[in-house]
């Protein structure tokens, strides 16, 4: 009899343990399910990015191949969601020409923005002797005589949505900003310091999340 209701306790246990997981699992779904029902209900609508201005500093394009540069741009974001806030992670920025990067990555801080709200960054970026192929460096060069160069001003980085108090994984965040640098008697910049001049472009920025 000893050893039956031993065998007994057991199954019993068995099947507690078993109505333990099968209740934490419809707890689960049912959370997993009401978050994603408030998730299509609010639909989270991806950051917009405007480059305001870019300032150059130094634009050396003499040396065949390789290019030094120091800009500062400024960057705003707004966030458009009237529920939804944004944590900005792991942002990076950057000039390219041509798809080809050409100066170095300067990070930005991490920060939250909440509903509707507007944050601006003012980064320097700048690359020391970038090599370039070769026949870019040729086309920069015949641009910058021209009077007009156009480049990309590139931000990466991770996104997070916070509904609530939930807070959503990491997403990819890609932001582009074309910018027309001029100079010579084309240039319609304004002398800042010494050496420097502010080009005001107020550029919408594709974003994709």
């Amino acid at each position: 009899m000893a050893s039956k209701d031993c065998g007994n306790h057991g199954k019993g246990r068995q099947k507690l343990i078993g109505r333990i997981i099968r209740c934490l699992l419809v707890f689960l779904v049912i959370v997993l399910i009401t978050i994603l029902i408030i998730w299509a209900v609010l639909r989270p609508t991806k950051p917009r990015f405007i480059l305001q201005d870019t300032t150059v500093y130094g634009f050396n394009a003499s040396t065949q191949n390789f290019l030094t540069s120091n800009f500062q741009v400024t960057v705003s974001s707004r966030n458009p969601n009237d529920r939804i806030g944004i944590y900005y992670d792991r942002l990076v920025t950057y000039a390219t020409y041509r798809n080809q990067q050409i100066t170095l990555r300067t990070a930005l801080p991490p920060t939250y923005q909440g509903h509707n709200e507007v944050n601006v960054w003012s980064p320097f970026i700048y690359g020391n002797m970038v090599p370039i192929a070769p026949d870019f460096s040729v086309a920069l060069k015949t641009e910058q005589a021209a009077g007009s160069v156009f480049m990309v001003i590139k931000i990466d980085g991770r996104v997070r949505w916070k509904v609530g108090s939930f807070i959503s994984g990491r997403y990819h965040l890609h932001v582009r900003c074309p910018a027309y640098i001029t100079f010579g008697s084309r240039s319609n910049g304004v002398s800042v310091g010494q050496n420097a001049v502010k080009y005001q472009i107020v550029t919408r920025c594709s974003v994709s999340v």
